[in-house]
């Protein structure tokens, strides 16, 4: 058995590198056939398309055995999903993985970075504690079912759609960075929300305040062939400006994102929410949103980020 060559990804090991994932998490979880685990979802797509350069796969007997993505949010860096063939576990292969991903993350002079693992596996806590990552927070993620007849399309609140701002783009998307930059500073998404936009994986909604200033925003994937998967819009991120009006904002925000998911006939809004924010997960299951599984976040440095009780954003790292 040769020794694994870790490489950076090409548009050819998509299919394979996504078959990987479903089947290293769905033998994880002990899903009944593996191969088929959220066979509707996609996740090297839209990591591959969101920073090509940041998205690395191993390889090793001359066949593709595992990959692994970095996201760079401004001065956050999120890795994941880590994933090895199941044939190949247990061979050191996620540790090379981890290096060009941290690489990268040295490169983007990120001062925090993190991922969500499984929280009843000391194994893969275990690997990466070696790479100085602490667990530190639950993460549930959630979930809320939809029904269109029930969802108001006359809001009380100003929203758009991303997708629908042809002549204000650069604007929103300067808006949308000085939104997060009040939640974490140099926090910006305004990658992701351009990859979304571009490859069609969903959309990204933006809450006005009267002024007609984005007040936050939400980057959701929409149903098959995304990290969103069938009948499901999934909040990647969202995030409402840390001031006084956060917490009503951020309830204003959920529902800005049922009437998305409503209006594109989705049966499920999901998304998750790191428990240090105790305000945003009390709001999300205020409005009827309930637990589906709990991760929990790895963090370097060790400590809380943007991850407190002020802080209403919704992400849970995968």
């Amino acid at each position: 058995m040769s020794d694994a060559i870790i490489r950076s990804m090409e548009k050819e090991d998509l299919s394979e590198a996504d078959k990987i994932i479903r089947l290293a998490f769905g033998t994880f979880m002990k899903h009944d056939n593996p191969a088929d685990y959220r066979s509707d979802a996609r996740y090297a797509y839209p990591r591959y398309n969101a920073d090509p350069s940041a998205s690395f796969v191993a390889k090793m007997d001359g066949k593709i055995v595992g990959s692994n993505f970095g996201l760079c949010w401004g001065s956050v860096g999120i890795f994941g999903p880590l994933s090895i063939h199941p044939e190949y576990w247990n061979k050191g292969i996620g540790s090379k993985l981890m290096w060009p991903v941290i690489k990268c993350f040295e490169t983007w002079n990120v001062t925090h970075s993190g991922a969500m693992t499984f929280a009843n596996s000391p194994k893969h806590i275990h690997l990466y504690q070696k790479f100085g990552y602490h667990p530190r927070f639950l993460i549930p993620v959630m979930s809320k079912k939809i029904e269109s007849a029930s969802v108001s399309s006359e809001s009380e609140f100003a929203w758009a759609r991303y997708s629908e701002c042809k002549d204000d783009r650069d604007k929103y998307l300067e808006e949308c960075a000085q939104v997060t930059n009040t939640v974490y500073p140099d926090l910006d998404l305004r990658l992701e929300i351009k990859a979304v936009d571009k490859m069609n994986f969903g959309e990204t909604v933006l809450l006005f305040d009267e002024n007609k200033e984005v007040e936050g925003f939400a980057i959701c994937h929409c149903g098959a062939d995304t990290e969103a998967g069938n009948e499901k819009c999934y909040i990647k991120f969202g995030a409402v400006k840390a001031n006084s009006d956060a917490k009503s904002n951020f309830v204003n925000l959920l529902r800005t994102c049922e009437e998305l998911t409503a209006s594109k006939r989705l049966s499920v809004l999901t998304g998750g929410v790191n428990a240090g924010r105790y305000d945003a997960f009390q709001s999300m299951l205020n409005q009827n949103f309930s637990i589906d599984f709990l991760g929990v976040s790895l963090h370097q440095p060790n400590n809380d980020a943007f991850n407190t009780t002020d802080r209403h954003v919704i992400d849970d790292w995968r």
